[in-house]
């Protein structure tokens, strides 16, 4: 979904190798998925002198070390998100970046459709008046005993997982860093956390509010929502609107509803990654972001008294 689809679908993208700790699931996951080469190793996958860019989809305890290897491989790199387990991993990255003059881009997918272009218009036309609050929630019921994403070793935690997506969809509305007034957390085990909810200030007064769960109450809720002294904008399912989306705005002449036509969030991602890699396209999710990104993220944990990741 996030990688292998969107390459049949954007010209100039190839995938041709792919690499596990084990090789015969390396083996069965490229025969399946057409993958022509299989690597016994990530290191032998990194030295292979065809590939570009790599794709780091591994736990988030594992994508500093193995991004920074790649970028001083040589290779470009599109990083899951959250970009690394904490902050100072993070800027740990974007100097390997900057050194390496590779492009590093975190895979926050949501940034690169049409709609999250839209919600953006919208907020900074002046339509809502003065901007005083923006609130986003992201929360699933993740059901499986013993997936990563409630392991604190490998960086685990809803404000990891779900809450790494609320945070930057509220801090690319209010084009600002916040500040962590107070959080809230429900644990699934020692340090890690199942659900969120976390109070923020920006520099200019306007306030800020994330809710994020993988197990809770909340079994599931997916939008944002900006308000304004004038007005107001509503968005449901702004992480992948190509399946579904309602954006709506409500101002004193009335209210009016919107779609945004566009691929697939991932196409669209992928297809901003190769124009950076070939053309130097500018791209907001970059490691800079990232790095801000994770800073907010580190700031919940210690205002929810949990331990930082990593």
């Amino acid at each position: 979904m996030a990688l292998l689809r969107p390459a049949r679908l954007v010209s100039g993208v190839r995938v041709v190798a792919v690499a596990a700790r084990e090789r015969s699931r390396a083996e069965t996951f490229a025969s399946k998925h057409r993958i022509p080469r299989v690597h016994a190793s990530y290191d032998d996958l990194l030295a292979d002198p065809e590939i570009d860019a790599i794709y780091n989809p591994l736990p988030n305890s594992h994508h500093a070390e193995w991004t920074i290897r790649a970028l001083e491989a040589g290779k470009h790199v599109l990083c899951e998100k959250p970009i690394a387990a904490n902050a100072v991993e993070a800027e740990q990255m974007q100097a390997a970046a900057e050194k390496s003059g590779r492009i590093l881009m975190e895979a926050f997918h949501w940034r690169y459709h049409p709609l999250a272009a839209r919600m953006l218009e919208i907020v900074r036309s002046g339509e809502l008046g003065d901007v005083r609050h923006i609130e986003a929630a992201f929360c699933v019921p993740l059901l499986v005993p013993g997936d990563i994403r409630f392991r604190l070793d490998l960086a685990g935690g809803a404000t990891m997982d779900t809450g790494c997506y609320v945070l930057h969809m509220v801090r690319t509305l209010a084009g600002a860093e916040p500040e962590v007034e107070s959080a809230r957390a429900l644990l699934s085990s020692p340090g890690v956390d199942r659900r969120m909810e976390a109070d923020l200030r920006f520099p200019d007064g306007r306030t800020g509010r994330i809710v994020c769960s993988l197990f809770s109450r909340s079994l599931l809720k997916v939008g944002v929502r900006v308000l304004g002294d004038a007005g107001e904008l509503r968005v449901f399912n702004p992480l992948a609107p190509h399946l579904y989306h309602r954006l709506t705005v409500v101002t004193q002449d009335g209210r009016r509803r919107e779609r945004l036509a566009g691929d697939a969030t991932y196409v669209c991602q992928l297809r901003a990654f190769r124009d950076a890699v070939r053309e130097g396209a500018p791209f907001p999710t970059d490691a800079a972001d990232g790095v801000l990104n994770m800073r907010a993220i580190d700031a919940v944990y210690r205002a929810a008294g949990l331990p930082l990741r990593g």
